[in-house]
């Protein structure tokens, strides 16, 4: 399937370009408000051109999700740097996810997988399945972590790093969430501390 699309790809096409310039526009609109109009003007690609690179909206789609999931990975992953402590690990999570979720010409847009594919999640089984797998991705990233915060003490013994890991990734959705719908900076970085105290404890002092 993947060469059939390559046929129809014009000389010089740059697909992670045209994916980039694509998830603009899902992430402004949402899935089903997007247009092939909108796409076709986003990627510089008429009609026929954006079938034969992607095939149909869903696949293009799709591939916006996958790529916004593995730049995640790579900001969650830079973010969950071991040889920083678990308190300033966090904390760097969610700074690097407001600086995403804040972004947007004319509002905040928040996070582009959990405010446009949980809406289409119910409908389409292969949206639902890349959302799924792509919190499960981020939830093990993080857990990793926390394993090993409990293995330097940083985390007592009896601290579940699943439990944790799935904690930190519910206060990064309702980040998401609350930036999406007017939050201001200083209400989200105010949840962002106190997630931090909830997961690491509060500092003494």
């Amino acid at each position: 399937m993947k060469d059939e699309k390559k046929r129809g790809r014009p000389r010089g096409f740059d697909a992670k370009a045209a994916i980039g310039k694509a998830r603009e526009v899902f992430w402004d609109r949402g899935f089903t408000a997007a247009s092939l109009d909108n796409l076709s003007a986003a990627t510089n690609l008429n009609r026929p051109s954006l079938y034969g690179a992607f095939g149909d909206k869903e696949e293009l789609y799709l591939d916006t999700l996958e790529g916004y999931r593995e730049d995640s990975m790579d900001v969650l992953a830079d973010a969950l740097d071991p040889s920083l402590p678990l308190r300033e690990n966090i904390a760097r999570v969610y700074a690097g996810a407001l600086a995403i979720y804040l972004h947007g010409e004319t509002a905040a847009r928040g996070c582009f997988l959990i405010g446009t594919a949980a809406a289409e999640a119910v409908q389409h089984v292969r949206i639902r399945e890349v959302l799924g797998r792509s919190l499960n991705d981020f939830d093990d990233e993080i857990e990793n972590r926390m394993q090993l915060a409990v293995e330097r003490g940083e985390l007592p013994q009896s601290a579940d790093p699943q439990a944790l890991a799935k904690l930190a990734s519910a206060v990064m959705h309702s980040l998401a969430v609350r930036a999406r719908a007017g939050d201001s900076r200083e209400t989200l970085e105010a949840i962002a501390r106190s997630g931090v105290d909830m997961i690491c404890g509060r500092e003494q002092g």
